[in-house]
């Protein structure tokens, strides 16, 4: 019989070490669609390279659009942190811009407003890391970009972070430097609790003291030599307090507080979009994975526009008879991010100046169920969102809106069904 346990016991880890190997986690697919759908919009994301080594760096830059129709249950982004999402921390981020400002303090931010950002990582831990921008709101949490994968080669141990302090002090490694004074600091308040401990436990503990306190005899737990003690402990906790804050004045004179400000950050010059996106049916079919959106287009501008793509959740549906959005992807842009299928129009001519139409919008992949993107259906509000990017005839592009309720369908079960029948 316990050979028997053994035995299942190790092939239930054998089974899941295995499984465990093949297994890739995308943090952001746990997150609810509606903070994907309707807060921060990422595009024209990039990153420099998908390797580099221990100590090299990654640049993570491009833009967001904080979304007009901002779910009503968040807290509007008037604390904001621009950040990076990665599992744990695989890099050291040693810069950060935003609108080509430093962006090292929370910031208020605008919705319907676009933004440029730029992150530096410096690679720390080899493997291979799923790399996403993030803009952290209060209250809201972290609304999380497109990802890629980057991977770090080299050691771990070779890791370095040397730093230049304002007054010329050169630190050769920020990681551990400082480590043995927190030991040091650590070691003392450890030796003063095991010897206030040792003073205590050294005489019956629960059963006789409570037995007195029962009988009114508590006064009698504590005698002289406690008092003594405690006194002695006093005066040293006070000492070794007043002292370190001497010694710590005397060695670092020259201190930064951690800065609770917020910076001042102006969004990117608005440029009014000369289209209106009017939507009048939005579905999702179950069965057949594809969102369809019926809007009423109206091109508000002085030359014909064509739509090129629609962006939602990290995700671009590209029209692929519009060459300036199919040159708009990169070639090292994560291809589980652009559909295949793209995005289809039910009429792909171009909509000429002042002309309203009435168009369908097709999106069509396994993406929406891979992304965990269907649960939207489960939302109270059952509201779609995301970024129409449209070109003219001379190669500009226009960003829209997209927002509108959401319902879901089921034809081809119903055809199924009626087929069965």
């Amino acid at each position: 019989m316990a050979k028997r346990l053994v035995s299942s016991s190790m092939l239930l880890f054998l089974t899941l070490c295995g499984v465990a190997s093949v297994v890739h986690a995308h943090g952001e697919r746990n997150q609810e669609p509606f903070l994907r759908m309707r807060t921060a919009h990422f595009y024209d994301v990039s990153w420099s390279t998908p390797q580099v080594a221990v100590n090299d760096e990654v640049i993570v830059e491009g833009k967001f659009r904080l979304f007009e129709d901002w779910p009503a249950n968040l807290p509007e982004p008037e604390i904001t942190f621009l950040g990076n999402g990665t599992p744990g921390p695989v890099f050291v981020r040693t810069e950060s811009w935003l609108n080509g400002q430093p962006a090292i303090q929370s910031v208020p931010l605008k919705l319907n407003r676009d933004y440029a950002f730029k992150t530096v990582l410096k690679g720390r831990i080899p493997g291979q890391h799923h790399v996403h921008p993030m803009v952290n709101v209060e209250g809201a949490g972290p609304l999380m970009g497109p990802g890629a994968w980057v991977e770090i080669t080299g050691r771990a141990s070779d890791f370095k972070l040397p730093i230049k302090t304002l007054d010329g002090t050169e630190i050769e490694n920020l990681e551990t430097w400082g480590v043995p004074t927190v030991i040091s600091w650590h070691a003392i308040w450890v030796v003063m609790a095991a010897l206030w401990l040792t003073w205590w436990v050294r005489r019956p503990l629960l059963i006789p003291r409570h037995a007195a306190i029962n009988d009114g005899n508590a006064r009698l737990l504590i005698n002289r030599s406690d008092l003594a003690v405690g006194a002695v402990f006093i005066v040293a906790t006070v000492a070794l307090v007043a002292g370190g804050f001497l010694w710590a004045e005397e060695t670092y004179p020259r201190t930064i507080p951690l800065q609770g400000g917020r910076a001042v950050v102006k969004p990117l010059p608005k440029t009014d979009a000369p289209v209106e996106f009017v939507v009048e049916r939005a579905t999702y079919d179950v069965p057949g994975r594809s969102m369809q959106i019926r809007a009423s287009v109206t091109n508000g501008g002085a030359r014909p526009i064509r739509f090129g793509e629609f962006a939602t959740s990290g995700l671009r549906f590209v029209n692929r008879s519009v060459p300036e959005a199919v040159a708009g992807v990169a070639p090292n842009y994560p291809k589980e991010l652009v559909p295949p299928a793209g995005m289809v129009l039910s009429d792909d001519a171009p909509l000429a100046p002042g002309e309203t139409r009435t168009l369908q919008f097709d999106m069509t992949d396994s993406a929406w169920e891979t992304e965990r993107l269907t649960s939207l259906l489960n939302d109270p509000d059952n509201r779609v969102g995301g970024l129409l990017f449209c070109f003219d005839d001379q190669g500009k592009r226009i960003i829209a809106n997209v927002s509108g309720s959401i319902v879901p369908i089921f034809k081809d079960l119903v055809a199924d069904t009626t087929m069965n029948h």
